[in-house]
Protein backbone atom coordinates (compact mmCIF):
# COMPACT_ATOMS: atom_id res chain seq x y z
CA UNK A 1 0.00 0.00 0.00
CA UNK A 2 0.97 3.68 -0.63
CA UNK A 3 2.66 5.74 2.49
CA UNK A 4 0.25 8.75 2.81
CA UNK A 5 1.91 12.06 1.92
CA UNK A 6 2.85 15.22 3.88
CA UNK A 7 3.27 17.62 1.64
CA UNK A 8 4.87 21.19 2.19
CA UNK A 9 5.75 24.25 0.08
CA UNK A 10 7.43 27.64 0.93
CA UNK A 11 9.07 29.75 -1.78
CA UNK A 12 12.09 30.53 0.34
CA UNK A 13 14.47 27.71 -0.79
CA UNK A 14 16.06 27.58 2.29
CA UNK A 15 12.88 27.24 4.44
CA UNK A 16 11.09 24.70 2.54
CA UNK A 17 15.09 22.66 2.92
CA UNK A 18 14.58 23.07 6.44
CA UNK A 19 10.72 22.41 6.93
CA UNK A 20 11.49 19.17 4.64
CA UNK A 21 14.40 18.23 6.51
CA UNK A 22 12.79 18.17 10.02
CA UNK A 23 8.98 16.60 8.63
CA UNK A 24 11.74 13.54 7.35
CA UNK A 25 13.78 13.45 10.30
CA UNK A 26 10.74 12.57 12.30
CA UNK A 27 8.00 11.16 9.86
CA UNK A 28 9.68 9.30 7.09
CA UNK A 29 8.92 6.10 8.64
CA UNK A 30 5.36 6.05 8.08
CA UNK A 31 4.90 9.06 6.00
CA UNK A 32 6.28 10.23 1.97
CA UNK A 33 7.43 13.51 1.80
CA UNK A 34 7.16 15.75 -0.41
CA UNK A 35 8.01 19.68 -0.85
CA UNK A 36 7.67 22.64 -3.06
CA UNK A 37 9.06 26.26 -3.56
CA UNK A 38 6.18 27.32 -6.21
CA UNK A 39 2.38 26.96 -5.23
CA UNK A 40 1.45 27.25 -8.75
CA UNK A 41 3.55 23.76 -9.24
CA UNK A 42 2.55 22.19 -5.98
CA UNK A 43 -1.23 22.25 -6.84
CA UNK A 44 -0.33 20.43 -10.50
CA UNK A 45 1.59 18.16 -8.42
CA UNK A 46 -1.42 17.39 -5.99
CA UNK A 47 -3.84 17.36 -8.76
CA UNK A 48 -0.79 14.38 -10.49
CA UNK A 49 -0.88 12.65 -7.05
CA UNK A 50 -4.60 12.19 -7.23
CA UNK A 51 -4.87 11.22 -10.22
CA UNK A 52 -2.44 8.48 -9.26
CA UNK A 53 -4.64 7.81 -6.34
CA UNK A 54 -1.80 8.98 -3.90
CA UNK A 55 -3.54 10.01 -0.50
CA UNK A 56 -2.34 13.33 1.26
CA UNK A 57 -2.47 13.49 4.71
CA UNK A 58 -0.69 17.30 5.68
CA UNK A 59 -0.61 20.20 3.50
CA UNK A 60 2.15 22.49 5.10
CA UNK A 61 2.08 26.06 3.64
CA UNK A 62 3.75 29.46 4.26
CA UNK A 63 1.55 32.44 4.46
CA UNK A 64 3.29 34.62 2.12
CA UNK A 65 4.57 33.66 -1.34
CA UNK A 66 4.56 35.64 -4.62
CA UNK A 67 2.50 33.23 -6.39
CA UNK A 68 -0.56 33.02 -4.10
CA UNK A 69 -1.45 33.42 -0.02
CA UNK A 70 -0.75 30.27 1.63
CA UNK A 71 -4.34 30.64 2.26
CA UNK A 72 -5.51 30.46 -1.06
CA UNK A 73 -3.37 27.86 -1.84
CA UNK A 74 -4.81 25.70 1.39
CA UNK A 75 -8.14 26.49 -0.17
CA UNK A 76 -7.36 25.33 -3.88
CA UNK A 77 -5.71 22.48 -2.83
CA UNK A 78 -8.58 21.42 -0.47
CA UNK A 79 -10.69 21.07 -3.55
CA UNK A 80 -8.13 18.10 -4.57
CA UNK A 81 -7.51 16.61 -0.47
CA UNK A 82 -10.74 17.66 1.36
CA UNK A 83 -10.11 15.39 4.27
CA UNK A 84 -6.21 16.15 4.67
CA UNK A 85 -4.88 18.21 7.24
CA UNK A 86 -3.75 21.78 6.73
CA UNK A 87 -1.76 24.36 8.22
CA UNK A 88 -0.45 27.66 7.36
CA UNK A 89 3.19 28.96 8.55
CA UNK A 90 2.96 32.23 9.71
CA UNK A 91 4.99 35.39 10.58
CA UNK A 92 4.19 36.78 13.95
CA UNK A 93 2.66 39.57 12.15
CA UNK A 94 0.29 37.39 9.64
CA UNK A 95 -1.81 35.85 12.56
CA UNK A 96 -5.13 37.70 11.87
CA UNK A 97 -5.17 35.82 8.65
CA UNK A 98 -4.39 32.85 10.31
CA UNK A 99 -7.27 32.76 12.32
CA UNK A 100 -9.41 34.11 9.59
CA UNK A 101 -8.78 31.41 7.66
CA UNK A 102 -9.66 29.27 10.43
CA UNK A 103 -13.51 29.72 9.16
CA UNK A 104 -12.57 30.52 5.59
CA UNK A 105 -10.58 27.45 4.84
CA UNK A 106 -11.12 25.20 7.86
CA UNK A 107 -7.39 25.74 9.33
CA UNK A 108 -6.54 23.18 11.78
CA UNK A 109 -3.51 24.92 12.67
CA UNK A 110 -1.06 27.67 12.25
CA UNK A 111 2.50 27.81 13.44
CA UNK A 112 4.78 30.49 13.91
CA UNK A 113 8.33 30.41 12.57
CA UNK A 114 10.94 29.65 13.02
CA UNK A 115 9.60 26.45 15.07
CA UNK A 116 13.24 25.77 16.57
CA UNK A 117 13.14 23.26 18.40
CA UNK A 118 10.84 21.18 16.47
CA UNK A 119 10.67 18.88 19.30
CA UNK A 120 8.79 20.92 21.43
CA UNK A 121 7.20 23.77 18.48
CA UNK A 122 6.85 21.46 15.65
CA UNK A 123 6.01 17.23 15.88
CA UNK A 124 3.47 17.67 18.74
CA UNK A 125 1.27 19.31 17.24
CA UNK A 126 1.79 17.93 13.34
CA UNK A 127 1.29 14.26 15.63
CA UNK A 128 -1.81 15.18 17.13
CA UNK A 129 -3.08 16.36 13.44
CA UNK A 130 -1.80 12.95 12.05
CA UNK A 131 -3.50 11.02 14.49
CA UNK A 132 -6.21 12.33 14.45
CA UNK A 133 -6.40 11.87 10.53
CA UNK A 134 -5.43 8.41 10.97
CA UNK A 135 -8.34 7.89 13.02
CA UNK A 136 -10.82 8.91 10.29
CA UNK A 137 -8.94 7.49 7.35
CA UNK A 138 -10.16 4.42 5.29
CA UNK A 139 -7.46 3.56 2.39
CA UNK A 140 -9.13 3.63 -0.82
CA UNK A 141 -8.12 0.85 -3.09
CA UNK A 142 -4.91 1.10 -4.58
CA UNK A 143 -4.84 -0.24 -8.26
CA UNK A 144 -6.83 -0.50 -11.84
CA UNK A 145 -10.22 1.87 -11.30
CA UNK A 146 -12.84 1.16 -14.67
CA UNK A 147 -15.09 3.41 -14.78
CA UNK A 148 -19.00 2.91 -16.84
CA UNK A 149 -22.38 2.06 -16.71
CA UNK A 150 -23.29 -0.94 -14.97
CA UNK A 151 -25.10 -2.13 -17.76
CA UNK A 152 -22.72 -1.65 -20.85
CA UNK A 153 -22.08 -4.66 -22.49
CA UNK A 154 -18.59 -2.81 -23.10
CA UNK A 155 -17.37 -2.40 -19.47
CA UNK A 156 -19.29 -5.93 -18.67
CA UNK A 157 -16.23 -7.21 -21.23
CA UNK A 158 -13.42 -5.16 -19.66
CA UNK A 159 -14.05 -6.32 -16.00
CA UNK A 160 -14.64 -9.76 -17.25
CA UNK A 161 -11.12 -9.09 -19.17
CA UNK A 162 -9.45 -8.00 -15.74
CA UNK A 163 -11.14 -10.66 -13.63
CA UNK A 164 -9.95 -13.54 -15.69
CA UNK A 165 -6.43 -12.54 -15.91
CA UNK A 166 -6.11 -11.90 -12.62
CA UNK A 167 -6.06 -8.42 -12.08
CA UNK A 168 -7.94 -6.78 -9.22
CA UNK A 169 -9.79 -3.88 -9.49
CA UNK A 170 -12.35 -1.55 -8.59
CA UNK A 171 -15.74 -0.93 -10.55
CA UNK A 172 -17.14 2.67 -10.64
CA UNK A 173 -20.50 2.74 -11.70
CA UNK A 174 -20.77 6.49 -13.33
CA UNK A 175 -24.60 6.77 -12.96
CA UNK A 176 -24.48 6.45 -8.92
CA UNK A 177 -20.61 6.62 -7.57
CA UNK A 178 -19.48 10.39 -6.60
CA UNK A 179 -16.47 8.85 -6.50
CA UNK A 180 -16.71 8.35 -10.31
CA UNK A 181 -17.88 11.17 -11.21
CA UNK A 182 -14.67 12.93 -9.32
CA UNK A 183 -12.48 11.04 -11.24
CA UNK A 184 -14.02 11.31 -14.50
CA UNK A 185 -13.83 15.63 -13.60
CA UNK A 186 -10.23 14.98 -12.35
CA UNK A 187 -9.21 12.87 -16.15
CA UNK A 188 -11.19 15.25 -18.39
CA UNK A 189 -13.49 11.98 -19.34
CA UNK A 190 -16.61 13.00 -21.06
CA UNK A 191 -19.26 10.39 -20.68
CA UNK A 192 -19.56 9.65 -24.31
CA UNK A 193 -15.98 8.41 -23.85
CA UNK A 194 -17.08 5.52 -21.81
CA UNK A 195 -16.19 3.03 -20.20
CA UNK A 196 -12.77 4.04 -19.26
CA UNK A 197 -10.05 2.26 -17.28
CA UNK A 198 -7.35 4.35 -14.67
CA UNK A 199 -4.31 2.96 -13.70
CA UNK A 200 -1.62 3.17 -10.60
CA UNK A 201 0.18 5.34 -12.88
CA UNK A 202 -2.92 8.37 -13.63
CA UNK A 203 -2.88 7.19 -17.16
CA UNK A 204 -6.24 6.48 -19.20
CA UNK A 205 -7.46 4.05 -21.29
CA UNK A 206 -10.57 5.07 -23.08
CA UNK A 207 -13.31 2.07 -24.17
CA UNK A 208 -10.43 0.00 -24.62
CA UNK A 209 -10.11 -3.34 -26.75
CA UNK A 210 -8.27 -6.39 -24.56
CA UNK A 211 -5.21 -5.74 -27.27
CA UNK A 212 -5.06 -2.30 -25.80
CA UNK A 213 -5.52 -3.66 -22.27
CA UNK A 214 -2.82 -6.02 -22.40
CA UNK A 215 -0.60 -4.06 -24.09
CA UNK A 216 -0.90 -1.66 -21.23
CA UNK A 217 -0.59 -4.48 -18.42
CA UNK A 218 2.35 -6.06 -19.45
CA UNK A 219 0.44 -9.47 -21.18
CA UNK A 220 2.38 -10.65 -23.73
CA UNK A 221 0.96 -11.28 -26.98
CA UNK A 222 3.42 -12.45 -29.37
CA UNK A 223 5.86 -15.50 -29.01
CA UNK A 224 9.89 -14.68 -27.98
CA UNK A 225 10.58 -17.77 -30.35
CA UNK A 226 10.40 -19.12 -34.01
CA UNK A 227 10.35 -22.85 -32.41
CA UNK A 228 8.68 -24.70 -29.23
CA UNK A 229 9.07 -28.55 -28.62
CA UNK A 230 5.17 -28.31 -27.64
CA UNK A 231 2.24 -25.22 -28.45
CA UNK A 232 -0.81 -25.77 -26.56
CA UNK A 233 -3.84 -24.05 -27.31
CA UNK A 234 -6.17 -23.32 -24.54
CA UNK A 235 -5.72 -22.08 -21.11
CA UNK A 236 -7.95 -24.56 -19.52
CA UNK A 237 -7.13 -26.75 -16.80
CA UNK A 238 -6.22 -29.40 -19.55
CA UNK A 239 -4.33 -26.82 -21.01
CA UNK A 240 -2.59 -25.57 -17.98
CA UNK A 241 -1.61 -28.99 -16.33
CA UNK A 242 0.16 -29.63 -19.96
CA UNK A 243 1.83 -26.58 -19.55
CA UNK A 244 3.36 -27.49 -15.93
CA UNK A 245 4.50 -30.38 -17.20
CA UNK A 246 5.57 -29.88 -20.31
CA UNK A 247 7.65 -26.44 -19.06
CA UNK A 248 8.95 -29.04 -15.86
CA UNK A 249 10.25 -31.98 -17.99
CA UNK A 250 12.42 -29.57 -20.11
CA UNK A 251 10.39 -29.12 -23.14
CA UNK A 252 10.45 -25.37 -24.62
CA UNK A 253 6.55 -24.80 -23.98
CA UNK A 254 4.13 -22.38 -25.18
CA UNK A 255 0.54 -21.41 -23.95
CA UNK A 256 -1.94 -19.52 -26.03
CA UNK A 257 -5.14 -18.57 -25.11
CA UNK A 258 -7.55 -16.27 -26.84
CA UNK A 259 -9.06 -14.50 -23.99
CA UNK A 260 -7.60 -15.64 -20.52
CA UNK A 261 -6.23 -18.77 -18.37
CA UNK A 262 -8.57 -20.82 -16.41
CA UNK A 263 -11.83 -21.41 -19.35
CA UNK A 264 -14.75 -22.61 -18.00
CA UNK A 265 -13.63 -23.82 -14.48
CA UNK A 266 -11.99 -20.41 -13.98
CA UNK A 267 -15.59 -18.66 -14.06
CA UNK A 268 -16.61 -21.07 -11.15
CA UNK A 269 -17.10 -19.55 -7.94
CA UNK A 270 -16.64 -22.57 -5.93
CA UNK A 271 -14.88 -25.89 -6.78
CA UNK A 272 -15.85 -28.33 -4.20
CA UNK A 273 -14.79 -31.92 -5.96
CA UNK A 274 -10.83 -31.41 -6.76
CA UNK A 275 -8.70 -33.72 -5.35
CA UNK A 276 -7.14 -32.06 -2.33
CA UNK A 277 -9.19 -29.40 -1.29
CA UNK A 278 -11.87 -30.09 1.31
CA UNK A 279 -13.23 -27.03 1.35
CA UNK A 280 -13.42 -26.17 -2.13
CA UNK A 281 -11.49 -23.62 -4.01
CA UNK A 282 -12.66 -21.41 -6.85
CA UNK A 283 -11.89 -21.16 -10.03
CA UNK A 284 -9.86 -18.29 -10.08
CA UNK A 285 -7.60 -19.51 -6.83
CA UNK A 286 -7.25 -22.59 -9.08
CA UNK A 287 -5.91 -20.56 -12.49
CA UNK A 288 -3.71 -18.27 -10.54
CA UNK A 289 -1.68 -21.14 -8.51
CA UNK A 290 -1.69 -23.25 -12.30
CA UNK A 291 -0.43 -20.11 -14.33
CA UNK A 292 2.03 -19.23 -11.33
CA UNK A 293 3.16 -22.86 -11.06
CA UNK A 294 3.44 -22.57 -15.48
CA UNK A 295 5.23 -19.73 -15.71
CA UNK A 296 7.60 -20.44 -12.51
CA UNK A 297 8.58 -23.49 -14.75
CA UNK A 298 9.71 -22.04 -17.72
CA UNK A 299 6.25 -21.82 -19.72
CA UNK A 300 5.65 -18.89 -22.06
CA UNK A 301 2.49 -17.66 -22.07
CA UNK A 302 0.45 -15.85 -25.01
CA UNK A 303 -2.68 -14.12 -24.01
CA UNK A 304 -4.91 -12.46 -25.36
CA UNK A 305 -3.80 -14.08 -28.74
CA UNK A 306 -5.84 -16.34 -30.62
CA UNK A 307 -4.49 -19.32 -33.47
CA UNK A 308 -6.89 -19.31 -36.97
CA UNK A 309 -4.55 -22.27 -38.44
CA UNK A 310 -1.91 -24.86 -38.14
CA UNK A 311 -0.55 -26.40 -40.92
CA UNK A 312 1.75 -28.69 -41.51
CA UNK A 313 5.15 -28.63 -43.64
CA UNK A 314 7.96 -31.27 -42.98
CA UNK A 315 6.71 -32.46 -39.60
CA UNK A 316 6.42 -29.21 -38.59
CA UNK A 317 3.19 -27.82 -36.76
CA UNK A 318 3.27 -24.14 -38.29
CA UNK A 319 0.64 -22.22 -36.00
CA UNK A 320 -0.79 -19.02 -37.80
CA UNK A 321 -1.76 -16.92 -34.99
CA UNK A 322 -4.86 -13.83 -34.82
CA UNK A 323 -2.61 -10.60 -35.89
CA UNK A 324 -0.88 -12.57 -38.63
CA UNK A 325 1.93 -14.24 -37.35
CA UNK A 326 3.39 -17.65 -37.55
CA UNK A 327 4.95 -20.01 -34.84
CA UNK A 328 6.66 -22.88 -35.28
CA UNK A 329 6.18 -26.07 -32.87
CA UNK A 330 7.21 -29.91 -33.02
CA UNK A 331 3.98 -30.75 -31.66
CA UNK A 332 0.75 -29.63 -30.87
CA UNK A 333 -1.83 -29.96 -27.67
CA UNK A 334 -5.42 -28.86 -28.54
CA UNK A 335 -7.14 -27.73 -25.32
CA UNK A 336 -9.73 -25.16 -26.24
CA UNK A 337 -12.44 -26.23 -24.03
CA UNK A 338 -16.10 -25.36 -25.50
CA UNK A 339 -18.15 -22.54 -25.39
CA UNK A 340 -21.25 -22.00 -23.94
CA UNK A 341 -23.99 -22.42 -26.17
CA UNK A 342 -26.06 -19.43 -26.74
CA UNK A 343 -30.08 -19.12 -26.00
CA UNK A 344 -31.67 -18.41 -28.91
CA UNK A 345 -35.06 -16.76 -27.95
CA UNK A 346 -36.41 -13.26 -28.18
CA UNK A 347 -34.58 -10.34 -26.26
CA UNK A 348 -31.98 -12.57 -25.42
CA UNK A 349 -29.47 -10.93 -27.73
CA UNK A 350 -30.41 -7.08 -26.96
CA UNK A 351 -29.19 -7.84 -23.33
CA UNK A 352 -25.92 -9.59 -23.44
CA UNK A 353 -23.98 -7.88 -21.26
CA UNK A 354 -26.44 -5.95 -19.75
CA UNK A 355 -28.63 -7.95 -17.49
CA UNK A 356 -28.01 -11.97 -19.55
CA UNK A 357 -24.49 -13.18 -19.09
CA UNK A 358 -23.03 -16.29 -20.37
CA UNK A 359 -21.32 -18.12 -17.37
CA UNK A 360 -21.00 -17.55 -13.77
CA UNK A 361 -20.29 -13.95 -14.50
CA UNK A 362 -19.14 -13.53 -10.74
CA UNK A 363 -17.79 -9.44 -12.04
CA UNK A 364 -22.18 -9.23 -11.84
CA UNK A 365 -22.89 -10.63 -8.84
CA UNK A 366 -22.87 -7.46 -6.61
CA UNK A 367 -25.64 -5.80 -8.30
CA UNK A 368 -27.77 -8.20 -7.70
CA UNK A 369 -28.09 -7.55 -3.96
CA UNK A 370 -31.60 -7.89 -2.74
CA UNK A 371 -33.07 -8.88 -6.22
CA UNK A 372 -34.24 -11.61 -8.13
CA UNK A 373 -32.21 -13.63 -10.68
CA UNK A 374 -32.75 -16.12 -12.89
CA UNK A 375 -30.31 -18.95 -13.93
CA UNK A 376 -31.14 -21.35 -17.21
CA UNK A 377 -29.36 -24.78 -16.73
CA UNK A 378 -28.84 -27.73 -14.52
CA UNK A 379 -25.87 -28.88 -14.66
CA UNK A 380 -22.80 -28.46 -12.28
CA UNK A 381 -21.75 -25.04 -13.56
CA UNK A 382 -25.68 -24.13 -13.12
CA UNK A 383 -25.75 -25.07 -9.61
CA UNK A 384 -22.31 -23.08 -8.36
CA UNK A 385 -23.40 -20.38 -9.55
CA UNK A 386 -26.43 -20.65 -7.90
CA UNK A 387 -25.18 -21.23 -5.01
CA UNK A 388 -22.72 -17.73 -5.24
CA UNK A 389 -25.52 -16.03 -6.18
CA UNK A 390 -27.52 -16.63 -3.56
CA UNK A 391 -25.22 -14.94 -0.95
CA UNK A 392 -26.42 -11.62 -3.08
CA UNK A 393 -29.63 -12.32 -4.62
CA UNK A 394 -33.15 -12.17 -2.56
CA UNK A 395 -33.92 -15.25 -4.63
CA UNK A 396 -32.20 -17.69 -6.94
CA UNK A 397 -34.32 -19.70 -9.48
CA UNK A 398 -33.20 -22.48 -11.42
CA UNK A 399 -35.10 -22.78 -14.56
CA UNK A 400 -34.55 -26.46 -15.85
CA UNK A 401 -36.64 -28.25 -18.82
CA UNK A 402 -36.44 -31.54 -16.49
CA UNK A 403 -38.50 -32.55 -13.89
CA UNK A 404 -35.43 -32.55 -11.58
CA UNK A 405 -31.41 -32.22 -11.70
CA UNK A 406 -30.67 -35.68 -10.22
CA UNK A 407 -29.28 -36.82 -13.45
CA UNK A 408 -27.47 -33.67 -14.31
CA UNK A 409 -26.00 -32.27 -11.33
CA UNK A 410 -23.84 -33.50 -8.58
CA UNK A 411 -25.31 -34.67 -5.20
CA UNK A 412 -23.18 -32.87 -3.37
CA UNK A 413 -24.76 -29.35 -5.21
CA UNK A 414 -28.46 -31.07 -4.97
CA UNK A 415 -27.69 -31.27 -1.20
CA UNK A 416 -26.82 -27.43 -0.72
CA UNK A 417 -29.20 -25.96 -3.12
CA UNK A 418 -31.90 -28.07 -1.08
CA UNK A 419 -30.51 -26.28 2.26
CA UNK A 420 -30.40 -22.82 1.00
CA UNK A 421 -34.19 -21.03 1.54
CA UNK A 422 -33.75 -18.52 -1.53
CA UNK A 423 -32.95 -20.69 -4.68
CA UNK A 424 -35.46 -22.36 -5.66
CA UNK A 425 -35.74 -24.53 -8.71
CA UNK A 426 -38.61 -24.10 -11.63
CA UNK A 427 -38.77 -27.69 -13.45
CA UNK A 428 -40.18 -28.49 -16.32
CA UNK A 429 -40.36 -25.10 -17.35
CA UNK A 430 -38.33 -22.58 -19.66
CA UNK A 431 -37.49 -19.03 -20.24
CA UNK A 432 -38.94 -17.99 -23.63
CA UNK A 433 -38.15 -13.92 -23.84
CA UNK A 434 -36.12 -11.66 -21.88
CA UNK A 435 -37.88 -8.12 -21.65
CA UNK A 436 -36.44 -4.80 -20.86
CA UNK A 437 -35.46 -1.27 -22.14
CA UNK A 438 -31.52 -0.45 -21.96
CA UNK A 439 -30.82 -3.40 -19.76
CA UNK A 440 -32.72 -6.81 -19.12
CA UNK A 441 -35.63 -6.31 -15.97
CA UNK A 442 -37.91 -9.40 -16.85
CA UNK A 443 -38.32 -13.16 -18.19
CA UNK A 444 -41.37 -14.78 -19.50
CA UNK A 445 -41.19 -18.30 -18.14
CA UNK A 446 -43.53 -20.96 -19.63
CA UNK A 447 -44.42 -24.54 -17.84
CA UNK A 448 -43.78 -26.86 -20.68
CA UNK A 449 -46.34 -28.81 -18.68
CA UNK A 450 -49.41 -26.58 -18.86
CA UNK A 451 -48.03 -24.18 -21.33
CA UNK A 452 -49.12 -21.18 -18.82
CA UNK A 453 -46.74 -18.29 -19.33
CA UNK A 454 -46.03 -15.22 -16.84
CA UNK A 455 -44.07 -12.75 -16.72
CA UNK A 456 -41.44 -11.97 -13.66
CA UNK A 457 -38.85 -9.20 -12.28
CA UNK A 458 -35.57 -10.34 -13.27
CA UNK A 459 -31.80 -8.38 -12.53
CA UNK A 460 -29.63 -10.58 -14.47
CA UNK A 461 -29.85 -14.10 -16.47
CA UNK A 462 -27.35 -16.30 -16.64
CA UNK A 463 -27.13 -18.93 -19.27
CA UNK A 464 -25.84 -22.78 -19.09
CA UNK A 465 -27.34 -24.27 -21.63
CA UNK A 466 -24.38 -26.88 -22.73
CA UNK A 467 -21.33 -26.42 -24.68
CA UNK A 468 -20.14 -26.13 -27.87
CA UNK A 469 -16.47 -27.06 -28.56
CA UNK A 470 -13.97 -24.45 -29.71
CA UNK A 471 -13.13 -26.03 -33.14
CA UNK A 472 -14.57 -23.99 -36.00
CA UNK A 473 -11.43 -22.74 -37.01
CA UNK A 474 -9.54 -26.17 -37.16
CA UNK A 475 -8.75 -27.83 -40.77
CA UNK A 476 -10.43 -30.81 -42.17
CA UNK A 477 -8.03 -32.78 -41.72
CA UNK A 478 -8.42 -32.63 -38.28
CA UNK A 479 -11.33 -35.56 -37.79
CA UNK A 480 -14.34 -34.42 -35.33
CA UNK A 481 -17.06 -36.12 -34.72
CA UNK A 482 -20.76 -34.97 -35.60
CA UNK A 483 -20.86 -32.54 -32.23
CA UNK A 484 -17.60 -30.63 -33.67
CA UNK A 485 -15.50 -32.35 -30.86
CA UNK A 486 -11.85 -33.50 -31.72
CA UNK A 487 -11.55 -37.56 -32.17
CA UNK A 488 -8.53 -39.08 -30.85
CA UNK A 489 -6.85 -42.35 -30.68
CA UNK A 490 -8.73 -45.54 -31.66
CA UNK A 491 -11.94 -43.79 -31.90
CA UNK A 492 -9.69 -41.90 -35.65
CA UNK A 493 -9.16 -45.30 -36.51
CA UNK A 494 -13.28 -46.06 -36.63
CA UNK A 495 -13.84 -43.17 -38.35
CA UNK A 496 -13.36 -43.30 -42.64
CA UNK A 497 -12.04 -39.71 -42.52
CA UNK A 498 -9.76 -40.72 -39.72
CA UNK A 499 -8.25 -43.14 -41.82
CA UNK A 500 -7.80 -41.30 -45.06
CA UNK A 501 -5.87 -38.80 -42.78
CA UNK A 502 -3.48 -41.34 -40.60
CA UNK A 503 -0.51 -42.10 -43.04
CA UNK A 504 1.25 -43.69 -40.42
CA UNK A 505 2.35 -47.68 -39.40
CA UNK A 506 1.20 -47.52 -35.49
CA UNK A 507 -1.92 -46.45 -34.24
CA UNK A 508 -2.19 -42.87 -33.09
CA UNK A 509 -1.77 -42.67 -29.44
CA UNK A 510 -4.42 -42.27 -26.87
CA UNK A 511 -4.89 -38.74 -27.30
CA UNK A 512 -3.57 -38.55 -30.65
CA UNK A 513 -5.52 -36.71 -33.28
CA UNK A 514 -5.88 -37.68 -37.28
CA UNK A 515 -2.88 -35.73 -37.59
CA UNK A 516 0.55 -37.64 -35.91
CA UNK A 517 2.26 -34.82 -33.09
CA UNK A 518 -1.49 -32.97 -33.12
CA UNK A 519 -2.84 -34.54 -29.66
CA UNK A 520 -6.05 -33.48 -27.94
CA UNK A 521 -7.17 -33.16 -24.32
CA UNK A 522 -9.75 -31.88 -22.37
CA UNK A 523 -13.47 -30.45 -23.07
CA UNK A 524 -12.56 -30.25 -26.32
CA UNK A 525 -11.97 -33.95 -27.01
CA UNK A 526 -14.70 -36.35 -28.10
CA UNK A 527 -15.45 -38.61 -25.08
CA UNK A 528 -14.12 -36.54 -22.36
CA UNK A 529 -15.48 -36.84 -19.16
CA UNK A 530 -16.09 -33.15 -18.71
CA UNK A 531 -14.58 -32.86 -15.43
CA UNK A 532 -11.64 -30.37 -13.91
CA UNK A 533 -9.60 -33.84 -12.50
CA UNK A 534 -9.93 -35.46 -15.87
CA UNK A 535 -9.11 -32.06 -18.04
CA UNK A 536 -5.90 -32.06 -15.55
CA UNK A 537 -5.20 -35.71 -16.00
CA UNK A 538 -5.75 -35.13 -19.55
CA UNK A 539 -3.35 -32.60 -19.84
CA UNK A 540 -0.58 -34.12 -18.11
CA UNK A 541 -0.73 -37.41 -20.02
CA UNK A 542 -0.53 -35.68 -23.37
CA UNK A 543 2.81 -34.31 -22.72
CA UNK A 544 3.63 -38.24 -21.81
CA UNK A 545 2.29 -38.83 -25.48
CA UNK A 546 4.56 -35.68 -26.66
CA UNK A 547 7.50 -36.96 -25.53
CA UNK A 548 6.66 -40.68 -27.34
CA UNK A 549 6.11 -38.71 -30.77
CA UNK A 550 9.55 -36.53 -30.22
CA UNK A 551 11.45 -39.75 -29.61
CA UNK A 552 10.34 -40.93 -33.09
CA UNK A 553 10.66 -38.19 -35.37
Amino acid sequence: MKQPIIFSIDDDPQVARAIARDLRNYYRKDYRIISSTSAKEALEALEELKKQNNVVALIVSDQRMPEMEGVVFLEQARALYPDAKRVLLTAYSDTDAAIKAINDVRLDYYLLKPWNPPEEKLYPTLTDLLDDWQAQYVPDFDGIRVVGYQYSPKAHHIKDFLAGNLFPYEWLDAATSPKAQELLALHGVAAKDLPVVVFEDGSVLKTPQPTDLAQKLGLRPKPSAEMYDVAIIGAGPSGLAAAVYGASEGLKTLLIDRRAPGGQAGTSSRIENYLGFPTGLSGADLTRRAITQATRLGAEFLTPQSVTNIRVEHGYKILTLGDGSEVNARAVVLAMGVDYRTLDIKGVPNFTGAGVYYGAATTEAAVCKERDVYIVGGGNSAGQAAMYLSKFARNVYIVVRRESVVETMSAYLIDQIAGTPNITLVPTSEIVEALGDERLTSVMVQNLLTGETHKSEAAALFIFIGAKPSTEWLSDAIVRDAKGFVMTGRDVLMDKHGIAQWKHRRDPYLLETSIAGIFASGDVRSGAMNRVASAVGEGAMAISFVHKYLAEV
